[in-house]
This record gives C-alpha cells, structure tokens and sequence, in this order.
C-alpha cells in the first residue's frame, strides 16, 4: 500500500515467554499471523504492544524483528512516542532508517501533569518530523492527559505537513472526527478510529477511512470496511452487528490481553503472558473471551493449527 494510507491498520501485541523475556520467534510468527488476516499495515510498539513495558535495547529488537520479518509485504508503522524531543527524534530516526513506512506518537507528556504548551507541541513534531521524513499518524487518546483540539491539531498538519494522519479515540470520536475532516481538509490524509472499532460505524459514517484495531480479528473487521466503502452500508452493519460482542468484550474486560489469549488458543504463540505490574486474564474472563472467538472463528484461531 502507498499513500495515503487506509484501512485496517492493527497494534501487534509483543509477545513474551512465561517468565517474561521477549519471544522473538513469537514475535515473528505474529507479524506473519498478522499479513495473512489481510491487514493493510501493522503497528508496532503501540500502547497495546506493552511498549512501556520494554526496554529501549528490546523495543529496537522488537522494531527490528518485525521490519525484517513483514519483509515489505505491507507497510510497518513505528511508535517513537517520548516526552523527550531529543529521545523521540532519534527513535524517529532509527525507524525510518529500519524502513518504518509511517509513525505513531502522542503529544509529550509525562504522567499526569507534565505536558508541553501547543508551541511546544509544534516543535516537539517538527524536530521529529525533520529527523525521520516520513509520515506521522498522531495519536489523540485519554492515556496522555493531554486536550488536543480541531483547531491545533489543523494548526499541527498544516504547521508540519508529516502530521497528517490522525487517530481519534475520545468520548465522542465520531464528532470530532466530522470536525477535524471538515475543518483540516486536505491536510487531513488520513482520519482514523481506534479502541477496538468500538464505535466503528459512527466514525465511519463520519468520514474516517481506517480503524487501528488490535491483532484479535482485523480478518474479520476488513470486511466491514470492504463493503461500506464498496457501498454497501447495510452489509457493513450486518457485518460489524455479528463481531460487536467481542469488540466490546475486547475493549472493556480484557484490553490488550485480548489478541495474546487468541492467538496462543489458536497455537500462533506458546504464551500469552503480559509483565507485571499487568495481570493474566482471570481464567472465567478469557473463557468467556475464547467462547465468544469461537463463534466466529478468525484465523487467529486457526492459523497455528
């Protein structure tokens, strides 16, 4: 895929042996799992990759593996979110020279009050933008803490044309979706959703051209997008009203753990363990969760048969 960039663009979990070192194989199979579910793209070192979780020696291990691995079957999108401008800057640098097509990051912050003004966060993506010459796909989510309105982030894109991809998952995203379009126009390359496509439907009504899912069932989420964007709004629906249950499922019990417990039940990796302070799925939970899967049967679930 060139760009602009769409579709459904998924976050790769990372994946670890039972005592909690990288699972490089692992990691490996994913990013092949991955291709086949027919994804456009993959993200990589994402939130719901555990990357603050990860040391910087393993997220360029991971990095590494998965660029080399996917092989350019599709394009690879790079976290490199830091607070630091310096530290996110070489991060950038670092992907691009791996051969990431694309960046994600968030505003900088750090916990929850130490956050850049909107000149800062100007700069903050500038300096970034000019280290690495590849797009940016900017990441608006409550985790940050950080407010980011229509009016800055058209500011951002038309400021630093690199930003001009923008994943919204907000109370309300359909709205603010509609707004970011109308007002960004053609600054706006690419308006996405993410949690889960949990509100799929709404943002793509919206005008979003992609959803950043996590790696559970994208096989099973492409044909929605397939047949909307094929014209066919009741297919959609029909389509997105049958895996609903576990989106949901998905976004509010098991968060990333989620795409981990498929894809060890379908024998695509040995362990779906997460580090601590982060916990298993209570074992009734990931029943509940391999129940609702086997209803619909995705490839995760097969593929390492």
């Amino acid at each position: 895929m060139t760009e602009p960039y769409k579709g459904v663009l998924p976050i790769a979990p990372t994946i670890f042996h039972e005592n909690g070192d990288l699972d490089a194989e692992g990691n490996r199979r994913v990013m092949d799992l991955m291709v086949d579910q027919g994804v456009d793209g993959i993200c990589i070192l994402a939130n719901f990759s555990e990357q603050f979780l990860l040391t910087d020696a393993e997220r360029e291990e991971v990095m590494r593996l998965s660029i080399e691995q996917v092989a350019g079957r599709v394009p690879v999108i790079v976290t490199t979110s830091h607070f630091s401008t310096r530290i996110a800057a070489a991060r950038a640098k670092a992907a691009a020279e791996a051969g990431a097509k694309m960046l994600m990051m968030m505003p900088p912050y750090h916990g929850a009050l130490l956050k850049a003004d909107e000149q800062g966060m100007i700069e903050h993506f500038k300096i970034v933008a000019d280290a690495c010459g590849i797009p940016i796909i900017l990441q608006d989510a409550p985790l940050s803490g950080v407010q980011l309105t229509v009016p800055f982030m058209v500011r951002l894109a038309k400021e630093v044309p690199l930003v001009r991809y923008f994943k919204i998952e907000v109370p309300g995203t359909a709205g603010k979706l509609r707004t970011l379009i109308a007002a960004g126009g053609d600054a706006v390359a690419g308006p996405f959703d993410g949690e889960e496509a949990i509100t799929l439907m709404a943002d793509l009504d919206a005008g979003a051209t992609g959803t950043m899912t996590s790696a559970m069932i994208p096989d099973l989420i492409k044909p929605i997008l397939a047949a909307y964007f094929g014209g066919d709004r009741a297919k959609a629906m029909e389509l997105y009203a049958r895996v609903l249950p576990i989106i949901n499922f998905e976004n509010r019990q098991c968060g990333l753990r989620s795409a981990k417990a498929v894809m060890k039940e379908g024998g695509v990796i040995r362990s779906d363990a997460v580090r601590h302070p982060l916990t298993a799925l209570h074992p009734d939970t990931r029943a509940q969760l391999i129940e609702l899967a086997r209803q619909l049967d995705p490839l995760a679930l097969r593929w390492g048969r």
